[in-house]
């Protein structure tokens, strides 16, 4: 399957699992299957089945098992996966820490945001023998955040409608002076590990994507909470994941099995994009923008 090629008028939800969240319940025909990408093996096989009469693909981000590090995640070869599939919606689910007060541990934020601090992970499907430039100057979709907000809050979770997302590297958790930093000069809201390039990516391959940070701590800025408690984050995560997977159960019925072209444009992000000429670009590159750019070249 090449995928890729045309608008797509049927939804069909891919949901990327964070910490914690290694499948969907329910699926009805639910199968696991392995996609080959050119750019690699996804973090794992994909979990694909219908709900609610809307197909869905489940993707966990570090694999079953947890065996991806942050930056060992195949980013690109999960985003190509899951459009190769037919994947029009994307919902990416992660474990984050808090720099605010009122975001407390357990609560949900609908990031629209991001400040990205990664620097080892491959950060485009494009390069040399094919150029593009697309914008990410609102790196979610609106639409799609507003119904994973609406799935949440009916899920229990207390919601937070916007924040912005400050990737880093990892493994390790922030210095005090860093937390300090990106909360009170920086301005960030949550701090995670995977979104970025993830949101890039999923630009690139004109996805809809919506970032739900399923919040585990207060990084170690909260005077009161300290330094960051892998054992209490676990703690606090698998209470999120519950609600999580009912946020991503809640989502058919509010997408519907038939989809409009998306209103922010996430679906033609790469209409004017591609600068390279027809004549120039290197057909092995092309090759494997299959899926991700096929309506475009």
């Amino acid at each position: 399957m090449t995928g890729g090629k045309f608008m797509s008028d049927t939804t069909m939800i891919g949901v990327i699992g964070g910490s914690g969240i290694y499948e969907i319940d329910g699926l009805d025909g639910a199968e696991w299957v392995r996609v080959e990408t050119p750019w690699g093996a996804p973090s794992d096989d994909i979990l694909r089945g219908s709900l609610g009469g809307v197909e869905m693909a489940f993707l966990p981000r570090h694999g079953r098992g947890h065996v991806h590090t942050p930056t060992t995640v195949p980013y690109r070869a999960n985003i190509d996966a899951l459009k190769r599939l037919g994947a029009t919606d994307v919902i990416s689910v992660s474990a984050c820490g808090s720099f605010r007060e009122e975001m407390a541990p357990g609560d949900f934020v609908i990031v629209d945001q991001f400040i990205d601090r990664t620097f080892a992970r491959e950060k485009s499907f494009f390069g040399t023998g094919c150029v593009a430039h697309v914008s990410v100057a609102h790196p979610t979709c609106g639409r799609l955040g507003a119904h994973c907000a609406s799935a949440a809050r009916a899920a229990g979770a207390t919601v937070h409608d916007g924040g912005t997302y400050l990737a880093m590297e990892g493994p390790q958790f922030s210095t005090l002076a860093e937390s300090k930093m990106y909360r009170e000069v920086w301005g960030a809201d949550v701090i995670g590990m995977t979104n970025m390039p993830e949101a890039k990516l999923a630009r690139e391959a004109e996805l809809c994507y919506a970032s739900v940070a399923m919040i585990t701590d207060y990084d170690s800025w909260h005077p009161d909470h300290g330094e960051v408690d892998v054992t209490e984050i676990i703690k606090t995560l698998m209470g999120n994941a519950e609600k999580g997977r009912a946020l991503a159960a809640g989502l058919p019925q509010r997408l519907g099995a038939e989809r409009d072209l998306c209103n922010h444009g996430c679906d033609r992000a790469l209409e004017f994009a591609v600068m390279t000429q027809p004549d120039n670009r290197d057909p092995e590159i092309v090759a494997k923008l299959d899926a991700v750019a096929g309506r475009v070249l």
